[in-house]
């Protein structure tokens, strides 16, 4: 694994700083998917965690931006969500199949989607939806939580692929 992935401009305005540090834990996710096979993306490494899959990763994550930007800020229909899903632990990590192509597709056009919500927005401006304490939380404090959350699973990704197929590396 050999990414040219880059950090953010070390000088910036602060929501370039944001996104470029958000855009490249993505990259890092997405990253660490390139080669597997759908069969490797949905192999089980963890006995404790069976939804921690390369696949499960990357529809939670799908999910995750959803959720706050979408949902949360947006104030958007949370039916849309599995993450909201009552009747199924880790709902969001479900792939039902789904090829690790379109689930990174599908990750992809989300990520696209959760930049131009950003893009049109305020730091300063809080959530809407009703639920779930979204006023009390501004746009600036959404970003850092999903820059802590990417990377995090980023991390995972990083072990779990290299449970899978013995494939290490870091950018």
């Amino acid at each position: 694994m050999s990414p040219s992935l880059e950090r953010p401009p070390f000088r910036s305005d602060e929501r370039t700083a944001l996104i470029g540090w958000l855009d490249l834990q993505r990259q890092i996710l997405r990253w660490k998917c390139e080669g597997l096979s759908d069969a490797d993306a949905l192999r089980s490494v963890v006995p404790t965690s069976p939804a921690l899959t390369m696949a499960g990763l990357i529809s939670h994550m799908r999910w995750v931006e959803h959720l706050w930007l979408e949902v949360l800020f947006l104030g958007g229909d949370k039916t849309l969500n599995p993450s909201f899903d009552e009747s199924e632990e880790d709902a969001d990590w479900r792939t039902d199949g789904v090829p690790l192509k379109q689930l990174l597709a599908d990750y992809e056009a989300q990520c696209d989607r959760s930049n131009e919500i950003v893009a049109a927005a305020s730091l300063d401006d809080v959530g809407r939806h009703p639920e779930h304490n979204a006023g009390k939380v501004d746009l600036r404090w959404m970003l850092i939580h999903l820059i802590e959350e990417t990377g995090r699973h980023a991390g995972h990704a990083d072990i779990v692929r290299e449970l899978v197929d013995g494939t290490k590396g870091y950018y």
